[in-house]
């Protein structure tokens, strides 16, 4: 069997969903679908799942979120509409999703509406089976995903049937909707394909596969034919958004191939993922953006047993997770996105900090991009740093760190994050032309 995930854009209209039913009906084998809720339908348009939070932020406010779910409703409604399906029934539960919205159940229950009604109306289109994960999916209290979900998972799924399945959510221990983070119906997909062992795990999107470099920036930019899981997970790491970076996990320690493809151009081969793969070093770069920069200093830091856990321990209570860092002899640099916390919340953690460790000094500053250029065995190749210093260097684009060795599988280089997307553009000549 094959597990086949179409992400929002490929679910966004009537016309997107006639396409995703012509592939499935072009291979028997594919028998468990997970899908998104709607995507935009063009520039400049709204996802569902926006709109569903911005219903919630009503609600919290005091407000009814009739109004915002009115424009949930129309998408939903124009879709039934173009597939000429009846309506009455669907409005039902339309009507009870908004009523439970505005009953408070909370920002998880309202963003994972957008899956729960698009894997009913799909279902329904296509004459299969609606598996709702609510209940099947089960978090632990740390946020991870409890291992019994494979075999609830295996006991709903039967032989010679047909599922469409929600994605971007289960529920906690308490029966309460959870969701994963943005992008995770990603992650529900490879749930699926490991606990029922499937022989492809089919990740349906809006481009042919993976790129080497955001075709954005390099409209001459390849797909690359084959990756490994490790790569795909550094890749994403640092903003590549083809695949979420978490999905790897579920099937890390299997051999379940990933195809990477296009719901507009069924006929391209994509990307394959797969546990290992022969071929060039490099696959790919990418960067992201938005980071700020904690430096913490003390002489004989690290003489202190378990300092670094409970300095982690003391930035998250006030929400700060740090994504990458670095180590010196008597300092620690954190590199956390800059959305986390508010400049007041900063100045009060590292007040806090600096007392209670009696750190000598602790500095915050924003404003930094982490690109990452990703392929196996690249701790082996110091070349691969020599060429990208020296091509950054000579387009005058500062360095703020270089991390090498530390993953044998990519390298991190630091920088100022407007100089980013030129930071790219640079390696991609130098590394790949």
């Amino acid at each position: 069997m094959i597990v086949s995930k179409f992400g929002g854009s490929s679910v966004a209209t009537a016309a997107q969903i006639k396409k995703v039913k012509a592939i499935l009906d072009a291979d028997k084998s594919r028998t468990v679908v997970v899908v998104s809720a709607p995507g935009k339908r063009a520039k400049g348009d709204t996802k569902v799942t926006d709109l569903l939070y911005k219903c919630n932020d009503a609600v919290r406010m005091g407000c009814s979120s009739r109004e915002i779910f009115s424009q949930i409703e129309e998408r939903y409604i124009s879709i039934l509409d173009d597939l000429h399906m009846e309506k009455a029934s669907f409005q039902e539960v339309l009507d009870e999703v908004r009523q439970k919205i505005d009953a408070g159940y909370g920002p998880d229950y309202a963003a994972s509406r957008g899956e729960y009604l698009n894997a009913r109306l799909i279902a329904k289109y296509f004459g299969w089976n609606f598996l709702d994960t609510e209940g099947v999916i089960v978090f632990k209290n740390d946020g991870t995903v409890d291992p019994e979900t494979y075999e609830n998972i295996k006991r709903k799924v039967k032989p010679n049937q047909k599922y469409v399945v929600p994605g971007f959510y289960g529920s906690d221990r308490e029966g309460r909707v959870k969701t994963f983070s943005r992008g995770g119906s990603d992650i529900t997909g490879s749930l699926f394909a490991k606990a029922c062992d499937a022989e492809k795990y089919e990740n349906w999107t809006d481009v042919s596969g993976v790129f080497s470099v955001n075709p954005m920036l390099v409209p001459d930019a390849k797909v690359v034919p084959t990756m490994t899981y490790q790569e795909v997970r550094e890749l994403a790491g640092v903003g590549a958004g083809v695949f979420h970076e978490e999905a790897i996990a579920p099937v890390y320690f299997t051999t379940i191939p990933i195809n990477v493809k296009n719901t507009n151009k069924p006929e391209d081969a994509g990307t394959m993922i797969m546990p290992s793969r022969e071929g060039d070093t490099i696959v790919g770069l990418s960067a992201k953006t938005g980071f700020s920069r904690i430096v913490v200093r003390k002489l004989m830091l690290f003489k202190q047993r378990g300092i670094r856990h409970a300095l982690l321990t003391m930035m998250q209570v006030f929400g700060v997770r740090p994504s990458f860092s670095m180590y010196g002899i008597d300092s620690v640099v954190w590199f956390f996105e800059t959305k986390l916390a508010s400049e007041s919340v900063l100045k009060t953690m590292c007040d806090r900090l600096k007392k209670d460790f009696s750190l000598d000094a602790v500095t915050v500053d924003a404003g930094y991009g982490v690109l990452g250029v990703v392929g196996q065995g690249i701790a082996s190749h110091p070349e691969v740093v020599a060429r990208a210093s020296t091509a950054l260097m000579e387009a005058k684009i500062p360095i703020t760190f270089i991390n090498y060795g530390a993953s044998d599988t990519s390298m991190l280089v630091g920088m100022p994050e407007g100089m980013a997307d030129d930071a790219q553009k640079v390696l991609y000549k130098a590394l790949f032309c």
